[in-house]
């Protein structure tokens, strides 16, 4: 949790030196803190990454990454104030401070992360554009689509990865632009388009919105590289500390084999990487103006990478998506969080 009680005050003096950036870093936590709740940007409604329940509670692996903030700083991952963002409007809110942390889906660029002054803090889906087609169509592979209707969302990566592909493979296509993955999905299934293109995620959560989801079909073809992740403003190192790390101790957690159900019989651990994790082992919060449990509360209330991935796109879940990739590196994916200590 937050040390609001253990609050260094820097002297005139210490504050030149250090300069203007360390004398943000402290500000968005402050300003958090002050509010009694993280401003979380998330989509405008994607099944398994960020959505509504019936409840009207939000639930997906991008949410869990909010609530693990929230964990870390309050101690109550319900901390959150969610603040649904379409893919045109979610920089300007972010780098504007309407939210403190983007996490949407969102897929880290040169662009992104060098000129829109955001800071992308991890990867927690690797990701990559594929193709819906309508069953009827009767074709199997990508290169069939010459001359296709593509239904696409503006203000994404998508728009430009699709006109690169066509290009590339020396075929012609009509794009059907859209505003939100809600007003895409609706005009492929309307028959405005013959294809609709997104990141793979995506079109699995898109296609369980239709009418008839076993009408549909993901061509194989992967076209791109999409790492998926978080992203806090640029000029703020606490912050983007904070955010980057409540990923990683989900990710150590599942290596170590720490779970929301045995993380308390896990206190007291004698392997020195979990009691580290913990809290039980040294104070590693401290450098981002957190108590030594933070990773403790982040496990505890919201559950290690391994469970946010299963119960929220997994084989738990409605996508079913396996874990390929984004299993950890130990288990032959590509997930891997440096270590505590």
């Amino acid at each position: 949790m937050y040390k609001n009680n253990k609050l260094v005050l820097l002297t005139s003096a210490t504050v030149l030196a250090v300069g203007a950036s360390a004398m943000a870093s402290a500000t968005t936590l402050e300003d958090t803190v002050n509010r009694g709740a993280v401003q979380c940007g998330v989509s405008d409604g994607l099944p398994g990454f960020s959505s509504p329940d019936d409840a009207g509670e939000w639930q997906g692996l991008d949410v869990d990454v909010c609530r693990a903030v929230a964990a870390a700083v309050f101690g109550d991952a319900e901390a959150v104030r969610y603040v649904p963002l379409n893919a045109v409007e979610r920089f300007t809110a972010l780098q504007s401070g309407e939210v403190d942390v983007l996490s949407r889906n969102t897929t880290w660029t040169t662009t992104r992360d060098t000129t829109l002054g955001i800071n992308f803090t991890g990867t927690n889906f690797y990701d990559g554009q594929g193709f819906l087609v309508s069953s009827d169509l009767g074709i199997s592979s990508a290169m069939e689509l010459d001359g296709a209707a593509v239904c696409v969302q503006s203000g994404t990566t998508t728009e430009l990865n699709l006109a690169d592909y066509f290009r590339a493979n020396d075929m012609e296509f009509d794009p059907i632009v859209f505003d939100t993955s809600e007003q895409t999905v609706g005009g492929f299934e309307a028959g405005r388009c013959d294809v609709l293109t997104s990141d793979t995620s995506q079109l699995a959560a898109l296609r369980i919105q239709l009418n008839d989801p076993d009408g549909a079909m993901v061509l194989p073809e992967i076209i791109s590289k999409e790492p998926l992740g978080p992203a806090v403003r640029q000029g703020d190192d606490q912050w983007f500390n904070i955010v980057k790390w409540s990923l990683f101790a989900m990710l150590n957690a599942e290596e170590f084999g720490v779970t929301s159900d045995n993380v308390d019989e896990m206190l007291g651990s004698e392997d020195p990487d979990i009691a580290r994790l913990l809290g039980e082992d040294g104070n590693y919060g401290e450098g981002m103006g957190l108590d030594a449990d933070w990773a403790y509360h982040i496990i505890s209330q919201v559950g290690n990478y391994a469970e946010s991935f299963e119960r929220n796109v997994g084989m738990d879940s409605p996508l079913q998506i396996e874990r390929g990739i984004n299993a950890l590196w130990t288990d032959g994916g590509i997930q891997y969080a440096p270590p505590i200590r």
